[in-house]
C-alpha cells in the first residue's frame, strides 16, 4: 500500500511540475510561425513602367544629342559671323531642348509650373517642335557634312520619340502609367510600414524575453 500511494503521489506531482510556471511558456516565442509571414516582402515592378522608363531614357538621350548639335551649330555660326540669326535660333533650340530633358526626369517642381508637360500629348508636341528646330536651316553648301549628319540623326530620333509620345497620349497610356505609379508608390509604402512593424515586434519580443530571464 505504501508503494502504491508513493507512485500515485509521484504521478500526480508530474503535471504540477509541468504547469508550475505558465507565464514563462506564454512569453516564450513560438517556433511554428506562419509561412506566409516568413517570406520576405518583395516590391513588384510593373512591365509597363519599366518600358516607359526605358523609353524616357531614350528620349532624354535624343534631346541631349539635339542640345549638343545646336550648340555646335551656334558656335560655328557666331564664329564665322556670316549667319548670326542662325546662331540665335540655335540658342533658342538649346533652351527648349533643355526643358525637354528636364521634363523626362518627371520632377514634380517642373510639373507644378508647367502642367502641360505632365501629359504625354503635350510632351510629344514639345519634342516634335525641338526636332523641327534642330532640322531647320540645314547647310546645303556641303561644307559641314558631319554636322548636317548629326542634325539629321538627332532630329529624326527626337521626332520619332515625339510621335510615339503624342500617339500614346491620345490613347491614354500616359494616364494609365500615372495610375500604375500611384499604385506602386502606395504598395511600397505599405511594404515599408509592414517591415517596420515586423522589426518593432521582434524588438519587443526580445525585450520581454530579457525581462523574464
Amino acid at each position: 500500500m505504501a508503494k502504491i500511494t508513493n507512485n500515485q503521489a509521484g504521478e500526480s506531482s508530474q503535471p504540477l511540475q509541468r504547469h508550475s510556471n505558465p507565464n514563462e511558456s506564454s512569453l516564450r516565442p513560438t517556433s511554428s510561425s506562419n509561412p506566409d509571414t516568413d517570406v520576405p516582402l518583395r516590391r513588384r515592378h510593373d512591365p509597363l513602367l519599366i518600358v516607359c522608363r526605358c523609353f524616357s531614357l531614350i528620349t532624354a538621350i535624343s534631346a541631349i544629342l539635339c542640345i549638343a548639335v545646336n550648340v555646335l551649330s551656334a558656335v560655328r555660326s557666331f564664329k564665322n559671323g556670316s549667319d548670326v540669326f542662325d546662331g540665335i535660333f540655335r540658342c533658342y533650340a538649346v533652351v527648349i531642348a533643355v526643358f525637354t530633358v528636364v521634363a523626362e526626369t518627371e520632377w514634380s517642381v517642373v510639373f507644378k509650373f508647367w502642367k502641360v508637360l505632365e501629359y504625354w500629348a503635350g510632351r510629344g508636341m514639345l519634342q516634335i517642335f525641338v526636332a523641327v528646330m534642330t532640322r531647320a536651316f540645314p547647310d546645303y553648301s556641303g561644307e559641314r557634312k558631319d554636322l548636317v549628319l548629326l542634325q539629321n540623326l538627332a532630329s529624326y530620333f527626337l521626332l520619332s520619340c515625339g510621335v510615339v509620345y503624342l500617339v500614346s497620349g491620345i490613347l491614354c497610356i500616359g494616364f494609365l502609367k500615372r495610375k500604375l505609379e500611384q499604385k506602386a508608390t502606395t504598395r511600397d509604402q505599405a511594404v515599408r510600414d509592414l517591415e517596420e512593424l515586423e522589426r518593432r515586434k521582434n524588438e519587443l519580443e526580445a525585450l520581454l524575453i530579457d525581462n523574464n530571464v
